[in-house]
């Protein structure tokens, strides 16, 4: 099964429906209904950061989703390791001049490791670094 990795920005979009790549990321979705979505557990935990504040609704919605990621089968959360942590924070030390996040560090390690290009997101910092990114404007 061909598979594509899932940035904090796709879950952030699939869920709330005001955010700006909402579209997209519902789009994108259905486009790769056939994929695995891979995602990190760094991720989810920058996911449910952001949804932490936005009041109960969305707070609860992202706990949800989270764990309903977690029984999906079409989606797998690699776990945090002190490997993937140690290796996240190597590149981030290793690129002092761009504006890489910690979580984006680990996710990129993790794509490279696992073979993966393709990313659901918009986040410039994974088209930097090489990647393909398959939200927001072409």
């Amino acid at each position: 099964m061909r598979a594509v990795f899932a940035d904090t920005c796709y879950w952030i979009a699939v869920l709330n429906p005001k955010d700006q790549l909402h579209d997209s990321a519902i789009q994108a979705s259905e486009r790769l209904r056939d994929y695995r979505i891979i995602t990190t557990e760094a991720v989810l935990t920058e996911l449910l950061n952001y949804f932490s504040a936005r009041g109960p609704h969305l707070r609860g919605a992202a706990a949800r989703l989270v764990e309903h990621m977690q029984a999906d089968t079409a989606v797998h959360v690699l776990p945090q390791t002190r490997e993937g942590f140690l290796s996240g924070l190597q590149l981030y030390r290793a690129r002092p001049d761009k504006g890489y996040s910690l979580t984006d560090c680990i996710s990129m390690v993790a794509m490279r490791r696992d073979g993966l290009n393709a990313v659901l997101t918009d986040d410039g910092h994974f088209s930097q670094e090489g990647f393909t990114c398959l939200l927001g404007t072409p």
